[in-house]
């Protein structure tokens, strides 16, 4: 999923008048947290590197969660909304969503890919 397509899918699920600038801000939120706790800290992080998100990104970059897991963007967008909007009924059962599917996708990548292992130094 990318970025428009995560801003497009939650629009067309739920009226808002948050501006796009905010939702950048709310993708970048949860793929920092991607990256820090999870991709950093696996094989394959060394030749990568991840700049977060910001207005000027390309709307076409590629989220971080791949499908299924990428409903967790649109979750945590509609989580957002709700907590910004004082509806904390809707933001509960928001973010109940957004945990199950990214403690689903945590899983997996835990399952799928290697930690980094720490080097011991014997004196």
């Amino acid at each position: 999923m990318t970025i428009l397509e995560a801003i497009s899918r939650v629009d067309s699920l739920r009226h808002n008048t948050f501006t796009q600038a905010e939702k950048i801000g709310w993708l970048n939120q949860v793929d920092t947290l991607v990256w820090e706790e999870l991709h950093s800290t696996h094989e394959g992080a060394e030749d990568q590197t991840f700049e977060g998100y910001d207005p000027q990104t390309p709307l076409d970059r590629q989220l971080l969660a791949p499908a299924p897991y990428d409903e967790l963007y649109l979750h945590y967008l509609e989580a957002q909304m709700d907590y910004y909007h004082a509806e904390f009924d809707r933001y509960n059962r928001s973010m109940a969503m957004y945990q199950a599917v990214r403690s689903a996708f945590v899983n997996h990548y835990n399952r799928t890919h290697m930690p980094l292992g720490q080097r011991f130094r014997y004196f």
